[in-house]
């Protein structure tokens, strides 16, 4: 009567239990693996070139490979999937945020009390950076020849239009009457001011200055300049209270106003 192998349910219970175990953590990791992947390809691409450096040294393993040269080999491998590794990661980092732009500062505008040392070409400019400076848009500087009368133009930050006319004198070289009747002939009709200034580094004659409040020119002197510069005063085309400004139309007949 032939003879076999007596059946043991125990062992073969935990053979099938310990075969269980051995799939379900297969699955496990093949489960890590897989959301590895998804979330980290660079980690994944590690773990393939790992898995085929195993591959190559078993292979060649079989086959007597040098030890040196499977060595070699191994490093290479290696090294190029560090430097893959390394990059996807650079490639997955966030960019850095571009520094927020500075805003242009109107209040940064070169502002000149010395009008005496300017050419009148930098005079001019001076009344067009206080211009800037004060909030007015579309500042020009149009002086030159052919300019009939208007040196800078400008729109008030309420959107009146600024004629500017700009005589750079030394002190002793009062603005006249001609030349205010030159300008008042320009101004409004030719240029359509709403607001006329006349802007000397020096004064206006008595004639001048009389000339100018008829025809509602703002004449500004040396020191109603030198008031708006240092911001002490108030910029040409702000309009001034009228009872005070009837009140001393009387008291000084002669003074320009600034």
């Amino acid at each position: 009567m032939p003879t076999g192998r007596r059946f043991d349910l125990r062992a073969t219970a935990m053979f099938f239990g310990l075969a269980a175990l051995g799939l379900g953590l297969v699955g496990l990791v093949a489960r890590m693996a897989f959301g590895v992947a998804e979330r980290r390809p660079a980690w994944a691409v590690l773990l393939s070139l790992g898995v085929a450096v195993a591959v190559v040294i078993g292979r060649r393993g079989r086959n007597r490979v040098s030890a040196a040269r499977l060595a070699r080999r191994t490093t290479d491998a290696l090294e190029q999937a560090t430097a893959t590794a390394l990059d996807a990661l650079d490639a997955e980092r966030p960019a850095e945020p571009a520094p927020p732009a500075v805003p242009c500062d109107r209040s940064a505008a070169v502002v000149v009390t010395d009008h005496d040392a300017l050419t009148p070409d930098e005079f001019e400019q001076a009344i067009a950076d206080l211009c800037v400076r004060d909030g007015c848009a579309e500042v020009e500087v149009v002086g030159g020849a052919g300019d009939l009368g208007a040196d800078v133009l400008a729109l008030t930050p309420d959107g009146r239009r600024v004629v500017i006319q700009c005589k750079r004198y030394g002190e002793d070289n009062k603005v006249g009457s001609e030349e205010l009747q030159r300008f008042g002939g320009t101004c409004f009709t030719v240029h359509g001011a709403d607001v006329a200034v006349l802007v000397t580094s020096s004064d206006f004659t008595a004639p001048a200055a009389d000339y100018a409040r008829r025809c509602g020119i703002v004449c500004v002197d040396r020191a109603g300049l030198r008031a708006w510069s240092e911001g002490t005063g108030p910029a040409p085309w702000v309009p001034e209270p009228r009872a005070g400004r009837e009140l001393l139309d009387r008291e000084l007949p002669d003074r320009a106003w600034q």
